[in-house]
């Protein structure tokens, strides 16, 4: 979770540079580094809930 954190604000920092750089290449790599956040924050989900799921004591 701290490294996703951290990635986040990477990727914002580097939006941010790209925009004001007006370098579309930049613009494109940082939006392939959200959405490879975005993916794993789904998949973390996805497994939490199944932990939750199955596990008898959480209900």
């Amino acid at each position: 979770m701290g490294t996703t954190a951290f990635g986040a604000v990477s990727v914002m920092k580097q939006v941010k540079k790209a925009r004001a750089e007006h370098d579309t290449l930049k613009l494109i790599d940082a939006a392939v580094s959200a959405a490879a956040i975005i993916t794993g924050l789904a998949i973390l989900y996805r497994e939490l809930k199944r932990l939750g799921d199955d596990d008898v004591l959480l209900g």
